[in-house]
């Protein structure tokens, strides 16, 4: 049985403090890997120009960004637009993730402007969405109904033709979980990615799209949540960080 292709994003949020500590860990983190799967690395903004950074790409290591602006140019101080990320070989951005939406009060609307504006320069979106743990505490169907109203909110306005539907990846992260060494039950995170795509589908007319599992995964429970066919790859934080903790779960997913 062929194995399934998966999708790996390191999310190093805004680590490390150092550009020596990023070529460090970037170093010791791809040394002799061997993952036949897509691999993105999202660094902070400040490391994309860096050559390690960039060199990434000869070895069909993707770039990632981890925000993004909604205008390609303007009077916008500190933002950064797709147009800039483009050009610096960037073909992912993640938008929406639940840090930004807590601590910067990200908005629906906001989030919605960015991902349009992504798709419109051809740039691959990583949308974010999930439930805090007092949503989760309700009951499954509230839990549904929000990540239902965060889909329907988030890409509202997508063209009609479906052109930049192929590019839209969703990242379901149960936010009692992130930056936590609590993670999901892997059976119900797979039956919430099941439903996410069912709304993707029947609702939103977006079919095949890849849904990753982002909650705190280590190398020892990523096995488990690597049983689950609906799972089509991980969003990963804090593990990104840690070398070795990272190729054993490329190890486990190659």
């Amino acid at each position: 049985m062929e194995t399934k292709k998966r999708i790996i994003i390191a999310n190093w949020k805004m680590n490390p403090s150092t550009v020596e500590e990023e070529r460090a860990l970037l170093s010791k983190e791809l040394e002799n890997i061997n993952f036949n799967g897509e691999l993105v690395i999202a660094p902070p903004f400040v490391y994309l120009t860096d050559t390690n950074i960039q060199n990434l790409r000869v070895k069909n290591i993707k770039l990632g960004a981890q925000d993004v602006f909604w205008k390609d140019e303007g009077a916008y101080t500190g933002e950064i637009s797709p147009k800039m990320l483009k050009d610096f070989g960037v073909e992912y951005v993640i938008i929406g993730h639940s840090e930004r939406r807590k601590y910067l009060n990200e908005t629906d609307e906001a989030i919605n402007r960015k991902v349009l504006a992504s798709l419109e320069d051809g740039l691959n979106v990583v949308l974010c969405v999930g439930e805090d743990l007092g949503t989760r505490q309700l009951s499954k169907e509230v839990v549904e109904e929000f990540i239902k109203n965060q889909l329907q909110n988030d890409l509202k306005g997508l063209p009609a033709d479906g052109s930049q539907k192929s590019k839209i990846i969703i990242a379901y992260e149960p936010i009692w979980a992130i930056g936590t060494k609590v993670s999901d039950n892997p059976n119900d995170a797979a039956e919430m990615i099941k439903f996410i795509k069912n709304i993707l589908n029947s609702e939103l007319h977006i079919s095949n799209t890849a849904v990753l599992y982002g909650g705190s995964v280590n190398a020892e429970n990523i096995k488990s949540f690597v049983e689950k066919e609906e799972i089509d790859g991980f969003l990963v934080g804090q593990a990104s960080l840690n070398p070795d903790e990272f190729k054993k779960i490329i190890g486990v997913l190659s």
